[in-house]
């Protein structure tokens, strides 16, 4: 029976329609054009995914285009974390392009404009042209200087952009319809006076495109096919098609905005002011502390890329917003990692436990899979010795028969070792216990083919070597926030519902071969969940966050 075909998206039918009508599929072309002011976030991700993920379906270039117009916000530390991302998520632009790159076209353009008449120079505060646009039931109040001569119009904004007038005393706004019900269409400003040096420009400018201006712009000079943005763009749709058929030359590509629903994930935020005040107020150690929800962040936690456009893929292209659960993204992560983390030994709540029968000179090594998912993985050897640590929440003196962990009298395997038997307990002054005694069935080694060895005991332990393990620091992560949506309430602050709990670090102690493993690196903690080593990580104090817990009763 043949393959049932996958259906088509909106985007994707808009596409092929196009394609049918007409379109050149040689003349298809994307972009992604974040604006360099922070760092991307998970939002980001799925406008990363759709672009670039057409390119590859249509075979078609996607430019990674900046739209860098506000010298205020943009900086270059912003650029290169931008670029970072997108090479870390598996997607090869054509070509890297800046909106300030094209600022002499869009100032040229902006002068014919005002000299067909439509455009002016407004000598008005931008609070009072806000009030004179009023709202959509309402008709806006035309400024006293939309009809002033054109070759004044001209004068002033020649001057304005040799910087003779101070940052916010003008603007040029284009002169298009002050009764529309689209607030967007009551003459929008397309140029303000800032005197700021722009990252990559300097000083050249004294004047600066506002967004709406020059993205439409920029998608046109680069003949871009299909501009795909973010619902909250869709009344500006009108606009954007506007200042379009003001410079249209017959015989090329008319760039299309079509938009899609933005993606909100459970206990995240994804507005860049609000990151921004998490890193200003100290909240976060910075954009990459693995709380936030940057991509740097998901990063830094142990995310894979794969995850995250698995997450994507699961999610879909839709129309209508809505509230994504963070534990489908939890899931693709989880799902991903168990195929390629490697298995390793980690004790993070250690108590010590003495094999009295074991030789005290001896140690040996035993073998161990590396990922029994991966058919290659391999194995490797680990050291064994008579004292070594294990969980303390895997110890009981006590315990019923559903316990089938360590308890007095019991029996458990330590994973790719020996059968062990719990004798008795040493204890301190306060009742904690200190040291667990047991015995050992020399006869039982996993893999040494015996008949001691192949006998069943109901649990498994994961263990280190007490002579070899090296102190590691654990970092638990947890939600940032205690809520589903922290900035849902407009009258209060989202800082209310951080979650004081979202990170605990604690000490326990590794297998060696972590000694040796790269930042970044996917690791599973047999039985406690998958971690990293992070970046703070030095030789002589390795550092691992917990990237997801091994199991979730979430089912996507």
């Amino acid at each position: 029976m043949e393959e049932e075909k996958k259906s088509l998206n909106f985007i994707e039918q808009i596409i092929e329609d196009d394609l049918a009508n007409g379109l050149n599929k040689d003349q298809i072309r994307f972009r992604f054009p974040p604006e360099p002011n922070g760092y991307l976030h998970v939002g980001h991700t799925k406008a990363i995914c759709i672009n670039f993920g057409l390119g590859e379906k249509y075979n078609a270039p996607v430019n990674l285009r900046f739209d860098d117009t506000n010298p205020e916000k943009e900086e270059q530390e912003f650029v290169d974390s931008i670029m970072k991302d997108v090479e870390w998520l598996g997607f090869k632009w054509d070509k890297v392009l800046y909106a300030s790159d094209y600022f002499q076209q869009l100032y040229d353009w902006a002068v014919q404009l005002i000299k067909e008449g439509k455009a002016y120079v407004d000598e008005q505060p931008s609070d009072v042209i806000t009030e004179q646009r009023k709202n959509p039931a309402e008709p806006g109040i035309e400024s006293p200087f939309r009809n002033r001569p054109v070759e004044e119009s001209l004068d002033l904004f020649a001057r304005m952009k040799n910087g003779e007038f101070e940052s916010g005393s003008m603007s040029l706004r284009a002169k298009i319809d002050m009764v529309s019900p689209n607030m967007n269409m009551r003459d929008p400003v397309m140029y303000r006076i800032l005197n700021k040096p722009h990252h990559r420009t300097g000083t050249a400018w004294k004047i600066y495109p506002m967004y709406d201006w020059a993205h439409g712009e920029s998608d046109y000079i680069e003949q871009i096919s299909h501009s795909l943005c973010s619902l909250e763009f869709e009344n500006h749709r009108p606009l954007y098609n506007w200042y379009l058929d003001q410079v249209y030359e017959e015989g090329k590509v008319k760039n299309k905005q079509r938009e899609f629903a933005r993606m909100n994930v459970s206990y995240m935020i994804t507005s860049k002011r609000k990151l921004q005040r998490l890193v200003a107020e100290g909240v976060v150690t910075g954009w990459d502390d693995p709380r936030m929800p940057t991509i740097s962040g998901m990063r830094r936690k142990g995310f894979t890329a794969t995850a995250i456009r698995n997450f994507i893929d699961k999610v879909g292209v839709a129309k209508r917003e809505n509230l994504i659960e963070i534990q489908l993204l939890d899931f693709c992560v989880r799902e991903d990692l168990n195929k390629v983390a490697k298995r390793v030994m980690a004790v993070v709540d250690p108590v010590k436990l003495v094999i009295e029968n074991y030789p005290e000179d001896k140690e040996e090594w035993v073998e161990t899979e590396n990922n029994p998912e991966q058919e290659n993985a391999g194995t490797r050897e680990i050291p064994f010795s008579r004292e070594i640590y294990i969980e303390r929440e895997d110890f009981k003196e006590e315990a019923n028969n559903k316990f089938f962990r360590l308890k007095l009298g019991g029996e458990v395997r330590l994973k790719s070792a020996y059968i062990i038997k719990a004798e008795r307990v040493e204890k301190d002054e306060n009742g904690e216990i200190t040291t667990i005694y047991a015995t050992y069935d020399e006869k039982s080694k996993s893999g040494s083919g015996t008949e001691e060895s192949l006998r069943k005991v109901k649990g498994t332990l994961h263990w280190v070597s007490a002579k070899h393990a090296i102190p590691v620091e654990v970092r638990v992560y947890n939600q940032l926030f205690t809520v589903e949506q922290p900035d849902a309430e407009k009258d209060v602050d989202f800082l209310n519902f951080i979650n004081p709990e979202s990170v605990a670090t604690i000490q326990g102690f590794a297998e060696p071969s972590l000694k040796d493993v790269a930042v970044g690196e996917p690791l599973q903690f047999q039985r406690i969940g998958y971690f990293t080593k992070d970046q703070d990580s030095t030789d002589d104090a390795l550092v691992f966050n917990r990237t997801v817990t091994l199991k979730d009763s979430y089912k996507p």
